[in-house]
Protein backbone atom coordinates (compact mmCIF):
# COMPACT_ATOMS: atom_id res chain seq x y z
CA UNK A 1 0.00 0.00 0.00
CA UNK A 2 1.54 3.42 -1.30
CA UNK A 3 0.95 6.75 0.94
CA UNK A 4 0.98 9.76 -0.87
CA UNK A 5 -0.67 13.23 0.26
CA UNK A 6 -3.05 14.91 -1.48
CA UNK A 7 -6.14 16.84 -1.50
CA UNK A 8 -7.99 14.22 0.11
CA UNK A 9 -5.28 12.52 2.13
CA UNK A 10 -3.12 13.87 5.25
CA UNK A 11 -0.16 11.55 6.39
CA UNK A 12 0.52 12.09 10.46
CA UNK A 13 3.47 10.08 12.06
CA UNK A 14 1.57 10.58 15.50
CA UNK A 15 -1.45 12.26 17.43
CA UNK A 16 -0.87 16.25 17.17
CA UNK A 17 -2.81 19.34 18.06
CA UNK A 18 -3.06 20.00 14.08
CA UNK A 19 -5.13 16.90 13.78
CA UNK A 20 -7.77 19.38 14.41
CA UNK A 21 -7.18 21.44 11.85
CA UNK A 22 -6.84 18.85 9.31
CA UNK A 23 -10.21 17.21 10.39
CA UNK A 24 -12.38 20.64 10.21
CA UNK A 25 -10.74 20.97 6.64
CA UNK A 26 -11.73 17.85 5.19
CA UNK A 27 -15.32 18.02 7.13
CA UNK A 28 -15.79 21.74 5.41
CA UNK A 29 -14.55 19.92 2.20
CA UNK A 30 -15.35 17.03 0.22
CA UNK A 31 -14.08 15.03 2.80
CA UNK A 32 -11.36 13.42 3.25
CA UNK A 33 -8.91 9.96 5.15
CA UNK A 34 -6.38 10.92 8.03
CA UNK A 35 -3.89 8.10 8.18
CA UNK A 36 -1.73 8.37 11.82
CA UNK A 37 0.91 6.28 12.00
CA UNK A 38 2.65 6.95 8.70
CA UNK A 39 5.39 9.44 7.93
CA UNK A 40 4.99 13.06 5.81
CA UNK A 41 7.10 10.93 2.89
CA UNK A 42 4.72 7.71 3.30
CA UNK A 43 7.10 5.79 5.22
CA UNK A 44 4.99 3.61 7.82
CA UNK A 45 5.99 4.23 11.59
CA UNK A 46 3.28 2.53 12.78
CA UNK A 47 1.66 2.76 16.34
CA UNK A 48 2.42 1.08 19.83
CA UNK A 49 -1.42 1.56 20.51
CA UNK A 50 -3.97 2.19 17.84
CA UNK A 51 -6.93 1.95 20.27
CA UNK A 52 -5.32 4.60 21.99
CA UNK A 53 -4.90 6.91 19.44
CA UNK A 54 -8.25 6.39 17.93
CA UNK A 55 -9.40 7.62 21.61
CA UNK A 56 -7.26 10.47 21.68
CA UNK A 57 -8.34 11.44 18.05
CA UNK A 58 -12.18 10.87 19.18
CA UNK A 59 -12.01 12.86 22.49
CA UNK A 60 -9.94 15.46 20.33
CA UNK A 61 -12.60 16.14 17.79
CA UNK A 62 -15.75 15.75 20.33
CA UNK A 63 -14.05 18.39 22.72
CA UNK A 64 -12.44 21.12 20.69
CA UNK A 65 -14.58 20.80 17.47
CA UNK A 66 -18.12 22.73 16.84
CA UNK A 67 -20.27 21.68 15.97
CA UNK A 68 -20.15 18.18 16.45
CA UNK A 69 -18.40 16.16 14.24
CA UNK A 70 -17.94 12.98 15.68
CA UNK A 71 -20.93 10.99 13.90
CA UNK A 72 -18.96 11.65 10.37
CA UNK A 73 -15.68 10.06 11.42
CA UNK A 74 -15.18 6.69 11.13
CA UNK A 75 -11.99 4.71 12.80
CA UNK A 76 -10.36 1.71 11.29
CA UNK A 77 -7.19 -0.04 12.91
CA UNK A 78 -5.11 -1.28 9.57
CA UNK A 79 -1.59 -3.57 9.46
CA UNK A 80 0.17 -2.36 7.25
CA UNK A 81 3.85 -4.10 6.11
CA UNK A 82 3.15 -5.81 9.66
CA UNK A 83 2.88 -2.54 11.08
CA UNK A 84 -0.68 -0.95 13.02
CA UNK A 85 -1.48 2.56 11.73
CA UNK A 86 -4.91 4.00 12.33
CA UNK A 87 -7.25 5.49 9.47
CA UNK A 88 -9.59 7.86 10.20
CA UNK A 89 -12.39 8.54 7.47
CA UNK A 90 -14.05 11.96 7.43
CA UNK A 91 -17.26 12.93 5.82
CA UNK A 92 -18.40 15.94 4.81
CA UNK A 93 -20.18 17.67 7.47
CA UNK A 94 -23.89 18.59 7.38
CA UNK A 95 -23.32 21.73 9.40
CA UNK A 96 -20.69 23.80 8.20
CA UNK A 97 -18.68 25.67 8.15
CA UNK A 98 -16.65 23.59 11.23
CA UNK A 99 -14.29 25.26 13.59
CA UNK A 100 -12.26 24.99 16.56
CA UNK A 101 -14.51 26.36 19.94
CA UNK A 102 -12.31 28.23 21.51
CA UNK A 103 -11.02 29.89 17.92
CA UNK A 104 -15.18 30.45 16.96
CA UNK A 105 -16.32 31.03 13.42
CA UNK A 106 -12.85 33.12 12.31
CA UNK A 107 -10.86 32.23 9.78
CA UNK A 108 -8.53 31.59 12.60
CA UNK A 109 -11.00 28.76 14.09
CA UNK A 110 -12.08 27.56 10.27
CA UNK A 111 -9.95 25.59 7.67
CA UNK A 112 -10.31 24.37 4.19
CA UNK A 113 -8.82 21.92 2.16
CA UNK A 114 -6.56 23.80 -0.11
CA UNK A 115 -4.13 21.60 -2.55
CA UNK A 116 -1.67 19.08 0.04
CA UNK A 117 -2.43 21.45 2.86
CA UNK A 118 -5.36 22.55 5.20
CA UNK A 119 -5.42 26.55 5.42
CA UNK A 120 -7.79 29.32 7.15
CA UNK A 121 -10.98 30.23 5.11
CA UNK A 122 -11.59 33.74 4.19
CA UNK A 123 -14.67 34.99 6.22
CA UNK A 124 -16.41 34.91 1.99
CA UNK A 125 -15.93 30.96 2.37
CA UNK A 126 -17.45 30.94 5.92
CA UNK A 127 -19.95 33.25 5.22
CA UNK A 128 -21.06 30.76 2.00
CA UNK A 129 -20.96 27.78 3.71
CA UNK A 130 -23.25 29.47 6.45
CA UNK A 131 -26.04 30.16 4.03
CA UNK A 132 -25.81 26.68 2.24
CA UNK A 133 -26.07 25.27 5.80
CA UNK A 134 -28.41 27.36 7.35
CA UNK A 135 -30.49 28.75 4.24
CA UNK A 136 -31.37 32.60 3.11
CA UNK A 137 -33.08 33.32 6.53
CA UNK A 138 -30.29 36.06 7.95
CA UNK A 139 -31.60 36.04 11.60
CA UNK A 140 -31.33 32.14 11.77
CA UNK A 141 -27.71 32.01 10.24
CA UNK A 142 -24.84 31.36 12.62
CA UNK A 143 -23.03 34.69 13.77
CA UNK A 144 -19.77 34.72 12.71
CA UNK A 145 -18.72 36.86 16.08
CA UNK A 146 -19.01 34.58 18.84
CA UNK A 147 -17.95 36.30 22.08
CA UNK A 148 -20.91 38.32 22.58
CA UNK A 149 -22.91 39.87 25.93
CA UNK A 150 -26.09 41.20 26.56
CA UNK A 151 -25.93 43.51 28.99
CA UNK A 152 -28.72 46.06 27.36
CA UNK A 153 -31.03 43.21 26.68
CA UNK A 154 -30.53 42.14 30.08
CA UNK A 155 -32.03 45.93 31.10
CA UNK A 156 -34.87 45.99 28.70
CA UNK A 157 -35.97 42.52 29.33
CA UNK A 158 -35.56 43.35 33.28
CA UNK A 159 -37.51 46.26 32.81
CA UNK A 160 -40.76 44.19 31.23
CA UNK A 161 -40.22 41.57 33.90
CA UNK A 162 -39.52 39.17 30.92
CA UNK A 163 -37.19 36.12 32.14
CA UNK A 164 -33.57 36.15 29.89
CA UNK A 165 -31.81 33.17 30.03
CA UNK A 166 -29.83 30.41 27.50
CA UNK A 167 -33.23 28.76 27.74
CA UNK A 168 -35.44 31.81 26.65
CA UNK A 169 -32.53 32.76 24.23
CA UNK A 170 -32.89 29.63 22.44
CA UNK A 171 -36.36 29.63 22.64
CA UNK A 172 -36.49 33.18 20.68
CA UNK A 173 -33.58 32.15 18.51
CA UNK A 174 -30.90 33.86 19.80
CA UNK A 175 -28.52 30.49 20.17
CA UNK A 176 -28.87 27.43 18.60
CA UNK A 177 -29.31 23.98 20.68
CA UNK A 178 -25.62 23.33 20.63
CA UNK A 179 -25.32 26.39 21.74
CA UNK A 180 -23.89 29.06 18.89
CA UNK A 181 -24.96 32.45 18.57
CA UNK A 182 -27.15 33.44 15.34
CA UNK A 183 -27.37 36.31 13.87
CA UNK A 184 -30.45 36.78 15.70
CA UNK A 185 -28.60 36.99 18.52
CA UNK A 186 -25.56 39.11 17.44
CA UNK A 187 -28.34 41.86 16.51
CA UNK A 188 -29.84 41.50 20.44
CA UNK A 189 -26.03 41.75 21.52
CA UNK A 190 -23.62 44.61 22.38
CA UNK A 191 -21.13 43.88 19.80
CA UNK A 192 -23.93 44.32 16.64
CA UNK A 193 -22.04 45.49 13.58
CA UNK A 194 -24.82 47.54 12.24
CA UNK A 195 -26.02 50.85 13.00
CA UNK A 196 -28.35 54.10 12.59
CA UNK A 197 -27.01 57.58 11.47
CA UNK A 198 -28.63 60.60 12.32
CA UNK A 199 -28.36 64.08 11.10
CA UNK A 200 -30.07 67.28 11.70
CA UNK A 201 -30.05 70.01 8.93
CA UNK A 202 -30.24 73.89 8.89
CA UNK A 203 -33.57 74.10 6.50
CA UNK A 204 -34.78 71.55 3.99
CA UNK A 205 -31.89 70.35 1.83
CA UNK A 206 -29.08 68.70 3.12
CA UNK A 207 -26.67 71.94 1.95
CA UNK A 208 -25.61 72.47 5.92
CA UNK A 209 -25.64 70.20 9.18
CA UNK A 210 -26.55 71.59 12.38
CA UNK A 211 -25.84 68.00 14.08
CA UNK A 212 -25.23 64.09 13.85
CA UNK A 213 -24.70 61.10 15.08
CA UNK A 214 -23.82 57.76 14.99
CA UNK A 215 -25.78 54.95 17.27
CA UNK A 216 -23.90 51.55 17.85
CA UNK A 217 -24.52 48.77 20.08
CA UNK A 218 -27.37 46.26 21.01
CA UNK A 219 -30.53 47.49 18.45
CA UNK A 220 -31.95 47.91 21.97
CA UNK A 221 -29.28 50.45 23.16
CA UNK A 222 -29.81 51.68 19.54
CA UNK A 223 -33.60 52.03 19.68
CA UNK A 224 -33.83 54.38 23.26
CA UNK A 225 -30.99 56.34 22.19
CA UNK A 226 -32.03 57.35 18.63
CA UNK A 227 -35.35 58.15 19.96
CA UNK A 228 -34.07 60.47 22.94
CA UNK A 229 -32.20 62.05 19.73
CA UNK A 230 -35.27 62.54 17.81
CA UNK A 231 -37.43 63.47 21.14
CA UNK A 232 -34.92 66.59 22.07
CA UNK A 233 -35.56 67.88 18.93
CA UNK A 234 -39.31 67.48 18.98
CA UNK A 235 -40.21 70.78 20.09
CA UNK A 236 -43.49 71.77 21.15
CA UNK A 237 -45.21 74.87 19.91
CA UNK A 238 -48.03 76.43 21.52
CA UNK A 239 -51.00 78.90 19.89
CA UNK A 240 -54.30 80.57 21.72
CA UNK A 241 -57.80 80.97 21.39
CA UNK A 242 -58.81 83.12 23.25
CA UNK A 243 -57.23 82.26 26.72
CA UNK A 244 -56.95 78.70 26.01
CA UNK A 245 -53.38 77.42 25.17
CA UNK A 246 -52.98 74.93 22.62
CA UNK A 247 -49.51 73.04 22.67
CA UNK A 248 -48.76 70.86 19.71
CA UNK A 249 -45.78 69.20 19.19
CA UNK A 250 -43.44 68.74 15.17
CA UNK A 251 -43.95 65.16 15.27
CA UNK A 252 -46.74 62.72 16.88
CA UNK A 253 -44.60 60.76 19.34
CA UNK A 254 -46.63 57.84 18.12
CA UNK A 255 -45.67 58.28 14.63
CA UNK A 256 -42.20 58.73 15.79
CA UNK A 257 -42.39 55.53 17.62
CA UNK A 258 -43.85 53.41 15.34
CA UNK A 259 -41.18 55.02 12.18
CA UNK A 260 -38.34 53.93 14.32
CA UNK A 261 -39.26 50.45 15.22
CA UNK A 262 -40.34 49.88 11.52
CA UNK A 263 -36.31 50.99 11.03
CA UNK A 264 -35.14 48.36 13.34
CA UNK A 265 -37.57 45.56 12.69
CA UNK A 266 -37.79 45.20 9.00
CA UNK A 267 -34.49 46.31 7.01
CA UNK A 268 -32.22 44.08 5.33
CA UNK A 269 -29.39 43.11 7.73
CA UNK A 270 -27.68 41.32 5.76
CA UNK A 271 -26.67 44.27 3.90
CA UNK A 272 -23.99 46.27 6.39
CA UNK A 273 -24.74 49.95 5.51
CA UNK A 274 -25.98 52.42 8.10
CA UNK A 275 -29.55 53.21 8.00
CA UNK A 276 -30.74 56.83 7.98
CA UNK A 277 -32.36 59.20 10.48
CA UNK A 278 -32.43 63.04 8.95
CA UNK A 279 -33.91 65.65 10.54
CA UNK A 280 -35.16 68.43 8.29
CA UNK A 281 -36.56 71.66 9.35
CA UNK A 282 -40.08 70.61 7.83
CA UNK A 283 -39.60 67.12 8.18
CA UNK A 284 -38.44 63.80 9.31
CA UNK A 285 -37.02 61.08 7.29
CA UNK A 286 -36.29 57.21 8.30
CA UNK A 287 -34.64 54.99 5.93
CA UNK A 288 -34.10 51.79 6.24
CA UNK A 289 -31.85 49.45 3.66
CA UNK A 290 -34.37 46.31 1.94
CA UNK A 291 -36.91 47.34 0.23
CA UNK A 292 -40.62 45.53 0.15
CA UNK A 293 -40.84 42.07 0.66
CA UNK A 294 -41.56 40.45 -2.36
CA UNK A 295 -44.92 39.52 -3.36
CA UNK A 296 -45.99 42.79 -0.84
CA UNK A 297 -46.96 46.33 -2.56
CA UNK A 298 -46.60 49.35 -1.44
CA UNK A 299 -50.84 49.64 -1.22
CA UNK A 300 -50.65 46.34 1.21
CA UNK A 301 -48.34 48.10 3.37
CA UNK A 302 -50.70 50.98 3.72
CA UNK A 303 -53.88 48.71 4.18
CA UNK A 304 -51.62 46.98 6.98
CA UNK A 305 -50.57 43.79 5.40
CA UNK A 306 -47.55 43.02 6.30
CA UNK A 307 -45.05 40.39 5.60
CA UNK A 308 -41.86 40.50 8.16
CA UNK A 309 -38.71 40.00 6.99
CA UNK A 310 -37.24 39.70 10.11
CA UNK A 311 -39.94 37.45 11.99
CA UNK A 312 -37.93 36.69 15.21
CA UNK A 313 -36.67 39.81 15.89
CA UNK A 314 -40.15 40.86 15.55
CA UNK A 315 -41.03 38.30 17.54
CA UNK A 316 -38.72 39.32 20.25
CA UNK A 317 -40.27 43.09 20.30
CA UNK A 318 -43.40 41.42 20.25
CA UNK A 319 -42.57 39.74 23.98
CA UNK A 320 -41.51 43.06 25.27
CA UNK A 321 -44.70 44.69 24.25
CA UNK A 322 -42.40 47.35 21.72
CA UNK A 323 -44.80 46.47 18.93
CA UNK A 324 -48.63 45.39 19.69
CA UNK A 325 -48.95 43.37 16.34
CA UNK A 326 -47.41 42.90 13.24
CA UNK A 327 -48.79 45.15 10.65
CA UNK A 328 -50.16 47.73 12.52
CA UNK A 329 -47.38 50.51 12.35
CA UNK A 330 -48.07 52.09 9.09
CA UNK A 331 -51.67 52.46 10.01
CA UNK A 332 -51.07 53.99 13.33
CA UNK A 333 -47.99 56.95 11.58
CA UNK A 334 -51.30 57.60 9.28
CA UNK A 335 -53.79 57.76 12.13
CA UNK A 336 -51.51 60.21 14.51
CA UNK A 337 -51.89 62.52 11.05
CA UNK A 338 -55.61 62.84 10.93
CA UNK A 339 -57.41 66.05 10.79
CA UNK A 340 -53.85 68.01 10.63
CA UNK A 341 -53.92 68.14 6.88
CA UNK A 342 -50.46 66.45 6.29
CA UNK A 343 -50.05 62.94 5.19
CA UNK A 344 -46.91 60.91 6.09
CA UNK A 345 -44.98 59.94 2.83
CA UNK A 346 -43.78 56.27 1.97
CA UNK A 347 -41.19 55.36 -0.68
CA UNK A 348 -39.70 52.63 -1.50
CA UNK A 349 -36.90 51.42 -4.44
CA UNK A 350 -35.45 47.77 -4.97
CA UNK A 351 -33.27 48.17 -1.91
CA UNK A 352 -34.51 51.25 0.28
CA UNK A 353 -37.86 52.30 2.33
CA UNK A 354 -38.59 55.36 3.31
CA UNK A 355 -41.43 57.44 5.77
CA UNK A 356 -41.28 60.93 5.68
CA UNK A 357 -43.00 62.61 8.70
CA UNK A 358 -44.02 65.89 8.10
CA UNK A 359 -43.45 68.81 10.58
CA UNK A 360 -47.01 69.63 12.03
CA UNK A 361 -45.82 73.11 12.90
CA UNK A 362 -43.87 74.09 9.87
CA UNK A 363 -45.71 76.44 7.61
CA UNK A 364 -46.17 75.12 4.24
CA UNK A 365 -44.10 76.58 1.30
CA UNK A 366 -47.09 78.57 -0.27
CA UNK A 367 -48.28 80.22 3.29
CA UNK A 368 -44.47 80.92 3.99
CA UNK A 369 -44.47 82.81 0.85
CA UNK A 370 -47.66 84.45 1.43
CA UNK A 371 -46.13 85.17 4.91
CA UNK A 372 -43.42 87.11 3.61
CA UNK A 373 -45.89 89.45 1.99
CA UNK A 374 -48.96 90.19 4.03
CA UNK A 375 -50.42 93.04 2.59
CA UNK A 376 -50.85 90.95 -0.58
CA UNK A 377 -54.34 90.29 -0.88
CA UNK A 378 -57.36 90.08 1.97
CA UNK A 379 -57.80 86.84 4.42
CA UNK A 380 -60.55 85.16 2.14
CA UNK A 381 -58.25 85.78 -1.10
CA UNK A 382 -55.05 84.31 1.12
CA UNK A 383 -57.29 81.17 2.05
CA UNK A 384 -58.21 80.46 -1.83
CA UNK A 385 -54.72 80.84 -3.22
CA UNK A 386 -53.71 78.15 -0.49
CA UNK A 387 -56.33 76.20 -1.35
CA UNK A 388 -55.96 76.56 -5.22
CA UNK A 389 -51.96 75.39 -4.71
CA UNK A 390 -52.67 72.91 -2.25
CA UNK A 391 -56.26 71.17 -3.60
CA UNK A 392 -57.53 71.76 -0.18
CA UNK A 393 -56.68 73.34 3.14
CA UNK A 394 -57.38 72.54 6.89
CA UNK A 395 -58.31 74.75 9.67
CA UNK A 396 -55.22 74.25 11.33
CA UNK A 397 -53.16 75.80 8.10
CA UNK A 398 -55.41 78.44 7.86
CA UNK A 399 -54.58 79.35 11.26
CA UNK A 400 -51.03 79.49 10.74
CA UNK A 401 -51.26 81.47 7.48
CA UNK A 402 -53.08 84.00 8.86
CA UNK A 403 -51.97 83.71 12.45
CA UNK A 404 -55.80 83.65 13.94
CA UNK A 405 -57.06 81.62 17.02
CA UNK A 406 -59.68 78.76 16.60
CA UNK A 407 -63.07 80.72 17.16
CA UNK A 408 -61.68 83.33 14.32
CA UNK A 409 -60.86 80.74 11.80
CA UNK A 410 -64.25 79.36 12.64
CA UNK A 411 -66.03 82.38 11.59
CA UNK A 412 -63.57 82.84 8.43
CA UNK A 413 -64.47 79.82 7.26
CA UNK A 414 -68.18 79.86 7.84
CA UNK A 415 -68.53 83.13 5.61
CA UNK A 416 -66.38 81.23 2.83
CA UNK A 417 -68.63 78.35 2.93
CA UNK A 418 -71.80 80.76 2.60
CA UNK A 419 -70.08 82.46 -0.42
CA UNK A 420 -69.96 79.25 -1.81
CA UNK A 421 -66.24 79.92 -2.04
CA UNK A 422 -65.53 76.65 0.01
CA UNK A 423 -67.15 73.08 0.58
CA UNK A 424 -66.20 71.52 3.57
CA UNK A 425 -65.40 67.48 3.13
CA UNK A 426 -64.74 64.84 5.62
CA UNK A 427 -65.89 64.44 9.14
CA UNK A 428 -63.90 65.10 12.51
CA UNK A 429 -60.10 64.57 12.51
CA UNK A 430 -60.41 63.83 8.76
CA UNK A 431 -62.18 67.59 7.97
CA UNK A 432 -60.80 69.97 4.98
CA UNK A 433 -62.13 72.23 2.80
CA UNK A 434 -62.01 72.46 -0.91
CA UNK A 435 -62.46 74.71 -3.93
CA UNK A 436 -66.29 74.09 -5.44
CA UNK A 437 -65.86 71.90 -8.77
Amino acid sequence: MIFQESETVELKAIVVEDIKKEVIAFANCEGGKLYIGVQDDGTVSGLDNPDETSLQISNMVRDAIKPDLTMFLHYETVTVDGKKIVAVDIQQGTERPYYIAKKGLRPEGVYVRQGYSSVPATNTAIRRMIKETDGDHFEEMRSLEQNLTFESAKKVFAERNVKFGLTQMKTLGMVTQDGVYTNLGLLLSDQCVHTIKAAVFQGTTQSEFKDRREFSGSLFRQMDEAYDFIDFRNQTHSTFDKLYRIDRRDYPETAVREALLNLLVHREYSFRASTFISLYADRLEFTSIGGLVSGVSLKDVTMGISVCRNFKLANVFYRLELIEAYGTGIIKIMEAYEGTGMIPQIETSDNAFKITLPNLNAMPEPARQMQVNPEKGTPEEKVIALTKQRGFITRKEIEILLGIGQSSCGRLLKKLIEKGLLIQEGKGKNTHYCLPQ
